[in-house]
């Protein structure tokens, strides 16, 4: 096996700390594993190659979250008007998941806001703040933004404070900030709004070169409060903007030809009669590209029947042939965890292996792709539910071949995305239809487009291995085989700087780490290529990844005679890790009453995560009914340390119990001669709300831990969890998602 290493040597990841993932932390690592890399592509030294993979894999693995660089002058950040009216423009994108909620809780406990007064806002690209730092993904925002967001609010604060020292002629000692109002402590008769100071304020703001204190948590009032979320109002009344709802004077409705196979390209395309239909305006013909633009979307989509087209070429594959694909070689994989020596000792006892799969899912968020466009003169006005700005307005300005900075992208509210936004398609089929007619053009596209031309959850195949000894657990491998999650490994043209470099998909490692003590264990990971676009979903790899670890921890259990409870508790780590992970399971024990009787008719199951930061256990209770599982009951603890807002991140969990749930009873993609057949959900059917379990959630902080994310970690627990309980209630073992009986 190439990347399978002979050496006993331990890789210490349950003790190494949080970390953020920062540009010097990632060169410090390149510096000791791309410099063997290139020294082993030469002289073709590959035990240089493994370890330098094997630590660059360990640096992404174990990163928490990127550490972001944002506008220096908080007047980028903050916009307080002359009636005291705050607006925050918080560089990530509300798609449903409450972070504007969050992120201004931030500020404004360092701002000292009145809660009334605020609003939030997404800044577009021509705001001040990098496009890449609005990047909404991998339940990082939280994470990376908390101490940025507390430190600028600070720093805001601050300035607010000496100017208003200079403006009433008092020490700056002698003033306090409280809901948006600066007054003297030692006379009630001078104060002023910090709308009023800045509309006062003469000539240009200094930002002090100092760093500024920030409060104690102690002092905390609005951090840790379950506050009301600021989108709601807009929401409500039906003000909020969605990409799907964005209009413009003058514009029109735009329609793309989409091809019978994946892959296939457009050889010949004539106008036929597709102009002469209703409402037609314009038949855009490019190189790959057909479209209709038209008064109505209705009438675009209808005059798409009658244009002449010619494909050739794309994929023939189908589902059988995916699987083979998509499954863990004898040879081969790269090295992605590593403690002790595997190969020496996975013989030694009696070993116990199983294997377990996963399907493909589309993302069946409820706003289909939406953009409208404006390709004018000087630029090219979007709007447009994006979970990446940036992308978008690179992936337009070289549809165009224009400059970056002439492309204005300004995102919208996003009617769920769980990483299917991060896609720039529909965006770039506007500009091209925009650019042709001379007028704002929105594509939107309807539910069979979204369904099978988007990207897709990859499938994944996991083998783990342990050996027993005297009833104890010595050695464990895990290896797994997944297509890509990162869309940016790999391209036509050969392999890019993260597969040669890497050698593995990061994100769709996630989740399949061992967490566990066990002397001995590794994970290799195995890169397939499949002709099919597979990219992010919810939870990256941990859904399928933590599904096949903790059903196999469940195994392990019952082949040494533990209760599953028991079992993790054995083997947790040492350290912080452990610590946590002790506390959620205790917990989690008491607040499912695992170990009380069960209730005749149903099996409990239990399930362990440690994702980004965030240690979360789920017990699901279960039971079998004419011939299908329901659920009846999830329990779920998590320590992500400080939680900003408990409702917000209540909410979180719930959701991802549910759509965890409807992947799991319910959800996969069928391939057949190249195409998605699931057309819309009479044929991807979702989980129904008389399906959904009671949900009891809570949160416990182990105290001295940093802020983790929540939108995501939980979801690897659910699969695991419910194919525990439906062994627990019959000794059936579920090893393949969605589960059939």
């Amino acid at each position: 096996m190439t990347d399978n290493p002979q050496v006993n040597e331990t890789e210490t990841t349950e003790n190494a700390p949080r970390r953020r993932f920062t540009r010097r932390g990632f060169l410090k690592v390149l510096g000791i594993g791309v410099g063997g890399l290139a020294v082993g592509a030469v002289v073709g030294a590959p035990t240089v190659v493994r370890e330098g993979r094997l630590a660059i894999n360990q640096f992404f693995l174990n990163g928490a979250a990127p550490t972001p660089t944002g506008p220096e002058s908080p007047m980028v950040w903050f916009e307080i008007s002359p009636d005291n009216q705050a607006t925050l423009y918080m560089p990530k994108v509300e798609m449903g998941q409450g972070i504007h909620t969050t992120l201004a809780q931030i500020a404004a406990e360092e701002l000292e806001l009145d809660w009334e007064t605020v609003r939030v806002k997404t800044p577009d690209t021509a705001s001040g703040f990098n496009p890449e730092l609005v990047f909404t993904f991998g339940s990082t925002s939280t994470v990376a933004l908390y101490q940025p967001t507390r430190e600028i609010a600070a720093t805001m604060r601050k300035m607010l404070m000496d100017e208003a020292a200079a403006q009433m002629s008092v020490s700056v000692d002698d003033l306090q900030a409280i809901n948006s109002v600066i007054s003297s402590k030692s006379d009630d008769s001078l104060s002023k709004t910090f709308g009023e100071i800045i509309a006062d304020r003469a000539g240009e703001w200094v930002i002090p070169e100092e760093q500024v204190a920030l409060k104690n948590n102690a002092d905390f009032k609005y951090i840790g409060q379950p506050l009301k979320r600021v989108d709601f109002h807009e929401k409500l009344t039906g003000r909020a903007v969605y990409g799907y709802d964005a209009k413009a004077p003058n514009m029109l409705y735009g329609a793309i030809a989409r091809p019978p196979r994946i892959g296939a390209t457009l050889v010949s395309a004539n106008v036929g009669t597709a102009d002469q239909q209703p409402g037609v305006v314009d038949v855009v013909i490019l190189d790959n590209f057909a479209g209709i633009v038209a008064e109505h979307r209705s009438q675009a989509y209808a005059a798409l029947e009658f244009l002449e087209l010619e494909w050739d070429g794309g994929t023939t594959i189908n589902q059988q042939e995916i699987l083979d694909i998509v499954t863990v070689q004898d040879e081969g994989g790269t090295l992605i965890q590593r403690a002790g020596n595997v190969d020496g000792n996975i013989n030694n006892g009696t070993l116990f292996t199983a294997e377990y799969r996963t399907a493909m899912a589309v993302h069946a968020h409820l706003e289909p792709q939406g953009a409208l466009v404006d390709v004018q003169d000087d630029q090219v006005v979007v709007e447009v539910a994006t979970q990446h700005p940036g992308l978008t307005q690179t992936a337009i300005a070289n549809a165009l071949e224009i400059e970056p900075d002439t492309v204005h992208i300004i995102p919208t509210y996003i009617g769920g995305g769980f990483g299917r936004k991060l896609g720039a398609d529909v965006g770039v089929e506007a500009a091209y239809l925009s650019r042709a007619v001379g007028r704002p053009v929105h594509v939107g596209w309807n539910r069979p487009e979204d369904m099978r031309y988007g990207q897709f959850r990859p499938p994944v195949h996991n083998v783990l291995k342990a050996s027993i000894e005297n009833g104890e657990v010595t050695t464990v491998e895990h290896q797994l085989a997944s297509g890509d999650v990162f869309f940016f490994i790999g391209s036509e043209d050969g392999p890019s700087f993260f597969e040669r470099v890497l050698g593995a998909d990061p994100l769709a490692a996630f989740g399949s780490q061992l967490i566990y003590s066990f002397p001995h264990r590794q994970v290799i990971y195995h890169r397939t290529k499949i002709p099919v676009p597979t990219a992010f979903w919810r939870g990256l790899g941990t859904f399928p990844n933590t599904f096949a670890v903790e059903t196999f921890i469940d195994e392990l259990a019952d082949a040494t005679d533990m209760d599953p409870m028991d079992f993790r508790m054995k083997y947790l780590p040492e350290g912080e890790l452990g610590q946590r992970s002790q506390a959620v399971l205790e917990r989690i024990g008491e607040l499912s009453d695992w170990f009380g009787d069960p209730v005749e008719g149903r099996g409990k199951g239990l399930a362990l995560s440690y994702d980004r930061g965030t240690i979360s256990a789920l017990v699901m209770e279960c039971s079998i009914e004419n011939g299908a599982v329901r659920s009846h009951n999830a329990w779920c603890v998590a320590d992500a340390g400080l939680v900003v807002n408990p409702d917000g991140a209540e909410a979180q969990v719930q959701g991802t119990i549910v759509m965890a749930l409807s992947s799991v009873y319910h959800e996969s993609i069928n391939i057949e001669n190249g195409m998605i057949t699931n057309e819309n959900f009479n044929t991807y059917p979702l989980i129904r709300m008389g399906d959904v379990p009671e949900i009891t959630v809570e949160f416990i902080d182990s105290g001295d831990t940093p802020v983790g994310g929540m939108g995501e970690p939980v979801i690897g627990t659910i699969p695991a969890a419910v194919s525990n309980a439906i062994f627990a209630l019959n000794g059936t073992r579920v090893r393949e998602l969605p589960i059939t009986l």
